[in-house]
């Protein structure tokens, strides 16, 4: 079965001025690849979108700039919004997806949504393969804090125990 691609938080906050994640560039890069592959492919393809809390000033409140996709979806690919880290909560990402089918998942945040819904899919019995080098986060922001791409690192660990593959996005094929 080929496998889904969910494009987790690829939104212009992330990867566009004023504030993109570190080597945004290499990253969206990574993104344009995979997502060409799956279209290719035929697989069916979901980009979600995270919607940001205009009372804490979130960069990607609904209707802003930041909250854009970075990719223009194709007619046949589907947009889910959501409110929580784990894009399966209350979005109806499970029903686009064939049952039990694995799963490519990229995108931002490494530690928040691309883990969360990682671990929901592996729970719902999807076979998750998480795209290395094709998700990402910023630097802990408190003094001495961890790199972008060490956070990212313990996630792939941290999701590898959990029973996904973690595979360089270059060696994905769909």
């Amino acid at each position: 079965m080929t496998p889904a691609l969910l494009l987790i938080d690829v939104q212009r906050n992330m990867l566009l001025p004023p504030e993109p994640i570190p080597d945004a560039s290499a990253v969206r890069a990574a993104l344009t690849e995979l997502l060409a592959r799956a279209r290719r492919a035929g697989s069916v393809i979901v980009h979600v979108r995270n919607s940001g809390d205009p009372e804490v000033g979130d960069p990607d409140v609904p209707g802003t700039p930041g909250w854009e996709l970075v990719f223009e979806p194709l007619p046949e690919e589907h947009v889910i919004d959501k409110l929580s880290s784990d894009s399966f909560d209350g979005t109806g990402l499970e029903r686009l997806l064939p049952a039990k089918s694995p799963l490519v998942v990229a995108g931002m945040q490494s530690e928040y949504c691309v883990r969360a819904t990682s671990l929901a899919a592996i729970s719902r019995g999807h076979a998750v393969v998480l795209a290395s080098g094709a998700h990402a986060t910023y630097p802990d922001a408190f003094p001495d804090g961890q790199p972008a791409e060490e956070i990212s690192a313990a996630v792939e660990l941290e999701l590898a125990a959990a029973g996904a593959e973690i595979t360089p996005w270059d060696g994905i094929r769909f």
